[in-house]
């Protein structure tokens, strides 16, 4: 074997190496970030139907188009859970951070954060200002469909219609606007992100 195939070969071996040592480093951060807890009803690849119990989330509202709303929402909702303009002790991190449009026309999002399980509204620290609101979202069934890469508009798009068509398939009515929800960083390699798009439904 020449010496150029063993190096080439050596080099695609150093690759994997770092490959699997990036997923071990992903699979043990995302099982220390707590994440909302949900009973799985149904599920078909994919697409899962489950039952949320109510969530406690932090909230801000921003205009524009989705990232750029999703980016400007995320930086007050970072500085309550880590007290930079607060009395008090920080809040962990969670995930997903969620994006709900709410007034589609007006390109104007919700962006949330949902809170960890341990926190009621009377216990999490209170916002400064009023930027930041903290409410609790009924318990509610929701389809979700899951999906790795980079979420750009065309890719959701896209997964927002595969989920649509398999509801109305499946003869399940939706209730109001889609959900997105990133589960990873910006610096999360594309194929190990964790992306999803959520409807609540209506259910039995």
């Amino acid at each position: 074997m020449g010496t150029f195939k063993m190096l080439a070969l050596g080099g695609l071996g150093l690759v994997a190496a770092l490959a699997a040592v990036a997923i071990g480093i992903w699979i043990y951060v995302m099982s220390t970030i707590e994440q909302p807890t949900y009973v799985s009803v149904r599920q078909d690849g994919a697409i899962e139907i489950r039952d949320y119990p109510a969530l406690r989330v932090a909230e801000v509202t921003r205009q524009g188009d989705r990232q750029t709303a999703v980016r400007a929402g995320f930086a007050p909702l970072a500085a309550y859970i880590f007290a930079k303009n607060r009395p008090g002790d920080s809040i962990s991190m969670t995930a997903p951070v969620t994006q709900t449009p709410a007034q589609p026309a007006a390109q104007s999002w919700l962006v949330r954060f949902v809170m960890p399980s341990k926190y009621t509204l009377e216990t999490l620290p209170k916002a400064a200002g009023e930027d930041v609101r903290l409410l609790e979202l009924p318990a509610a069934r929701r389809a979700a469909i899951r999906f790795s890469g980079v979420a750009t508009d065309a890719l959701i798009a896209e997964k927002e219609a595969e989920l649509r068509a398999w509801l109305a398939k499946a003869g399940i009515a939706i209730r109001g606007e889609a959900t997105y929800a990133y589960y990873n960083d910006p610096w999360t390699p594309g194929p190990l992100r964790r992306n999803e798009v959520l409807f609540e439904v209506e259910g039995p």
